[in-house]
């Protein structure tokens, strides 16, 4: 499949991906509609990759929107709509594809860009956006989970003529006719969501590896790791507590601070972060992303974490099960 805006989006796709402060890990996806079908990242799949490989799965357009118009449980994963002939590498399509199939317009970029993450995890999100996002066409999107929950909430708040999606515990979507334009739209939205990072100490390496040595963890490579685990009071809104569906996936409920459990990483208050040595690839890039949302808060943001049911929702979701288990991401 070669046509010429799909080589586009695959570029503008592994740009995107290459930015931490946009995609994490096998974190955001995009999409272009072209010919009765739509052609989305696949589950697990990282955008940065996708200037180099195949990572981009064929859905049946038609029957995709039918489905999310009669909200048929087939939306929960989207196997269904899977174009088999064309899908030569057994792909499943991203948990998120139902953000793309309601959305009309040809390009959708969803990104975990962590400024509008750090509006969006605001127990008064919705109205506290009103006034950067003033002049644009969006809709903020109350937290649920990717899949027929998420594609509901969509329904029930998307106003017509909606080119942005501000997702409630989640990140960003946006949508129009071009890759370029597509492109335009997610850099205006994000520099009007802009909020300047504090600045924290530096952690306490030699602490670290006092800690860590004779156990099976390690000091991490990115010094961005460490940022949430510099201020206590931090330390334990963001240990303790989910914000966003990727930071339980792949780090769990809780990020821990001690050795009690054989956890992805640990978090020493104050000192910074020790991530496990077999760790998958994923976990040091959501530990910077927890640490680059927090240190855009200040003490007047009101948090609304995940709840219990939302963590579990998330933990025993296939979709989600099988995402984990990739050994990419």
């Amino acid at each position: 499949m070669t046509f010429a805006a799909f080589n586009e989006l695959k570029f503008l796709s592994a740009k995107l991906g290459s930015d931490p402060l946009l995609v994490q890990a096998a974190g955001g996806n995009t999409s272009i509609k072209h010919n009765g079908v739509m052609w989305i990242k696949a589950s697990g799949t990282w955008l940065k990759d996708a200037a180099t490989k195949d990572i981009f799965v064929p859905l049946k357009l038609r029957e995709l929107q039918t489905a999310l118009a009669d909200d048929s449980a087939a939306c929960e994963n989207c196997l269904d709509f899977i174009d088999r002939e064309r899908n030569k590498h057994n792909l499943r399509p991203s948990i998120e594809t139902s953000v793309h199939g309601l959305m009309p317009q040809q390009v959708v970029l969803h990104v975990h860009c962590v400024n509008t993450i750090a509006w969006a995890i605001q127990a008064d999100a919705a109205k506290r956006l009103a006034t950067p996002l003033a002049g644009f066409n969006w809709t903020f999107v109350p937290y649920a989970r990717p899949g027929l929950e998420l594609a509901r909430a969509i329904r029930m708040s998307m106003k017509p003529g909606t080119d942005v999606l501000i997702l409630g515990n989640h990140g960003l979507a946006v949508a129009a006719d071009t890759v370029m334009a597509a492109h335009k739209l997610l850099l205006s939205v994000v520099a009007a969501l802009q909020r300047k990072p504090r600045t924290v100490k530096i952690p306490d390496v030699a602490k670290l590896r006092a800690v860590a040595a004779g156990t099976n963890y390690v000091v991490p490579n990115d010094a961005r790791v460490h940022g949430f685990a510099m201020e206590k009071s931090v330390c334990k809104l963001a240990a303790n507590n989910v914000y966003y569906p990727d930071h339980v996936v792949f780090l769990g409920a809780k990020v821990p601070q001690d050795f009690s459990s054989d956890a992805p990483a640990i978090a020493f208050p104050s000192a910074g972060v020790l991530v496990h040595k077999h760790a998958k690839p994923s976990v040091e890039p959501m530990l910077a992303c927890l640490s680059e949302v927090f240190l855009r808060l200040d003490t007047a943001d009101q948090l609304q974490p995940l709840t219990d049911k939302d963590i579990a929702n998330l933990l025993t979701w296939d979709a989600e099960i099988y995402r984990q288990t990739l050994s990419i991401g």
